[in-house]
């Protein structure tokens, strides 16, 4: 059995000895992960460490909280870093409503563009989404025709209805640690609902602990058999069936994996 982490964060320094982090994912049999970029510093960050870990794939882009540190020209140098062989999204992109201050115009200016940088390299993209759905949605059906390389609904948090919506876009969706909480009705939910073709794993790691382990900080990518186990129970399959199923869909949505 393999498992593999479709978003998680590596950057920041806090995780301590990273091989030894690398070793102990292994040992559970996530054999291949996928570190995201939000910035171009983290994306770089990405770039440098994908290239000396055969296990790892990453995503380049700019998160819509951290255009702070956007300055006009950034995305050209995205667009160099996403074009090195082991970048399989532009990502992670999208809208993220949730602080008083948000910029939403750039925020929506920023996305779009990333949009259509991915579909200019033939690269399928990882979407953050708070707070935001109906201009997510709006936005998506707008510039459905750049999808076409494929499209990640990252640690997805929006109703089962607006996925159903999504689903018809060919979007996929991945869950993490939230959606092991009984409280988590929405996204039971919505892994009840979606084809099975189209449902992920990840941990976005240091973040969002799976039930096993909550409150505790960091989160690492060591958490997806919890996960993928989790679910595999709410849609009645086995944890064999549910991590093939998993594997298969990832690499079906990142060609480059």
């Amino acid at each position: 059995m393999k498992f593999i982490d479709v978003h998680c964060h590596l950057d920041g320094g806090h995780f301590g000895d990273l091989n030894a982090l690398l070793t102990d994912i292994r040992a559970v049999c996530v054999e291949k992960i996928i570190i995201a970029g939000v910035d171009l510093q983290t994306s770089e960050f990405c770039r440098e460490f994908a290239k000396v870990h055969n296990m790892c794939r990453f995503t380049a882009g700019f998160h819509p909280t951290e255009l702070k540190n956007y300055k006009e020209g950034d995305l050209e140098k995205i667009a160099e870093i996403a074009q090195d062989k082991r970048c399989v999204a532009i990502g992670e992109i999208g809208l993220d409503y949730h602080y008083p201050d948000t910029d939403k115009p750039l925020q929506r200016r920023i996305f779009t563009e990333q949009l259509i940088l991915a579909d200019k390299l033939g690269l399928p993209v990882q979407i953050h989404s708070r707070d935001c759905a109906e201009d997510m949605v709006s936005i998506l059906k707008e510039y459905s025709a750049l999808l076409k390389n494929g499209a990640l609904m990252h640690c997805y948090s929006h109703s089962p209805e607006i996925a159903a919506e999504l689903q018809k876009l060919g979007i996929y969706f991945s869950f993490g640690g939230t959606s092991t909480y009984s409280g988590s009705k929405k996204a039971r939910r919505t892994i009840v609902a979606l084809n099975f073709c189209r449902i992920l794993s990840e941990t976005d790691s240091p973040y969002l602990p799976p039930k096993s382990r909550a409150g505790q900080f960091p989160n690492t990518p060591a958490s997806i058999p919890e996960i993928v186990a989790n679910i595999a129970d709410i849609r009645g399959a086995t944890v064999e069936e549910t991590a093939q199923t998993v594997w298969d869909n990832a690499h079906r949505l990142f060609k480059k994996l």
